[in-house]
Formats: structure tokens, sequence, C-alpha cells
């Protein structure tokens, strides 16, 4: 498998990509700065809208447009007009915390969940936005929120809070959005580095960004069992997602973050997009239905 660097965007924390199959473009967010980025592979072309405040997930809908996870809460975006609608903002007592990833259930419901800007500690949350913009909080006592996924019969999500090292497993229910009976199903030993973004193929395998351990890392759920790594040449690896005509293309986003110009003389390619080709395909976007 060739990997290839297919956008020098040099970003400070690069996250969140989510491909969009009706424009055939991939959209990533840059969180600190808040810019939201939409990547056309065909043309090379990356056209950025800056948000004016952090910005932790985006995820088309399926009447166009997108829903982010703002600092400000969840909002809706529209690309033809540049500009964001508020919906709600859960945290609005909470001015410490940030959005930090999120991602649309088969039913099209948003998850997205918080963690602390500043200071370590569980005070995060995950979060459900339904279709008809009702918010709930589904999880509590939360270090830093991430990967997000559903097993293809979506009778199973999966969940990431980065410094358990543990990919956990939920019953869950497709036609309410409950989720039950958690447990660890991967964890990640400390010299491989930390979880974060995570996406599943269509064997229901996670595909899983490590930070600080300068790969994506490939893991059955069943069993634990690590089947594949791609070795990528950026210590903070953050997230990826499949894409592309038949979602073979996995695109994976990488940071600068947290390191000074000395340390990044030997990773030129920090902050920048890749893609890899793989011989099976990912699942295929999920919309949010709202």
């Amino acid at each position: 498998m060739q990997l290839d660097c297919v956008l020098e965007a040099q970003s400070t924390l690069a996250e969140g990509p989510v491909w969009d199959p009706r424009a055939a473009v991939l959209w990533w967010v840059n969180i600190p700065l808040g810019e939201l980025h939409r990547f056309d592979p065909q043309t090379g072309e990356d056209v950025v809208f800056r948000l004016g405040e952090p910005l932790g997930a985006a995820v088309p809908r399926r009447h166009g447009g997108l829903v982010l996870a703002l600092g400000g809460g969840f909002a809706f975006f529209d690309p033809a007009r540049a500009t964001a609608e508020p919906i709600a903002h859960p945290e609005a007592d909470r001015p410490g915390n940030r959005f930090n990833d999120g991602k649309c259930d088969p039913a099209g419901r948003f998850w997205a969940g918080t963690m602390p800007a500043g200071d370590p500690g569980p005070t995060g949350s995950l979060y459900c936005l339904d279709p008809d913009l009702h918010v709930e909080r589904r999880e509590t006592g939360v270090a830093c929120s991430n990967g997000l996924a559903w097993t293809r019969d979506a009778r199973t999500m999966f969940y990431i809070d980065t410094p358990t090292r543990v990919v956990s497993a939920y019953d869950y229910d497709l036609a309410t959005g409950a989720i039950s009976n958690r447990r660890p199903v991967v964890e990640i030993p400390e010299c491989q580095g930390w979880p974060d973004g995570m996406t599943i193929d269509d064997n229901d395998n996670l595909w899983i960004a490590l930070w600080g351990g300068s790969a994506v890392v490939c893991q059955d759920p069943r069993t634990g069992k690590l089947l594949e790594r791609i070795d990528v040449p950026v210590t903070h690896v953050t997230s990826c997602a499949f894409g592309g005509p038949d979602w073979r293309d996995l695109y994976i986003t990488t940071a600068r973050a947290r390191w000074d110009r000395y340390e990044l003389d030997p990773q030129p390619l920090a902050g920048n997009l890749f893609r890899v080709r793989l011989p099976l395909p990912g699942r295929p976007t999920d919309l949010f239905a709202g």
C-alpha cells in the first residue's frame, strides 16, 4: 500500500475528515483556527471557510450544506453563502470546554463530544443531535471525546475517550439512538501512542489514528487483534476516513500542534493530508437527516 501526501496543508490540528459522495470532495477541519476545508482530489483545490471560533467537526446534511460542532455549539453551515446558523449550545455553562470530534449514525443523528480546552480532566460529554434538533447528553466524565463508528448492521457503536487508551463498544438501538452495555474491545498500548479519530470498513474492522504513534492501525473489535498498520511520517496522526468513488481511499489527517520549529525540522510533512488505497472498502458516509 502506497501512502501519498495529497495536500500540503501545514495545519496546526487537522481533524475530522469526511467524504461527501454527492460532490466527490473531502471536508476536514483545522480545529484551533476554526477552519472548514473542502478538498477536491480531482483538481487538488482546497477551499477554506473561516468560522471565527474553534471547529471540532463537520458532517454533510442530506438536504445540502453541513452541520457543525463549533465552540459555540451546534450549527448549520451553508457553503454557498459561507454562513453559519446556530442550533443549540449544550455547554454554554462550560466555557472551558470545546467540541472535538463528531459523526453521524446510520439514522442521520449527529453525535459529537467535548473536552477541556485547557487543563486535562474528565469535564467533557458526548452529545446526540437528533434530526428534529433535540440535543441529549449520552455520556459524561469524558476527558477527550474522539472517534466514533457504527457496525454495518447498526447494532454496535464504538467510541474513543483518548486518555483511556481504549475503544469502547455499546449496544446500539438505531430506532432511538440509545446506548447501553459499555465494554472495552480494543486497548492501545502506551508504546503505540493514543487512539484518536477512527473509521470502520465494510468488514466491521476499525481503522484508528494514533496520536503520538505515527500510524493508523486496523483492529478487529471482535478479537482485539491488530490486522494492519499504516506508517505515517508524522508523529501526530489525528483521524482517518474512507472516500473515493468506491470507498477504498483512506484519507488521513495529521497535526503540527505542540511542536516547536526545531522539533518540526525532521517532520516537514506534519499537518498535511495523506491518502492510501486499500484493497477493501469502508462504510459510506452517513449524512445528517435534519
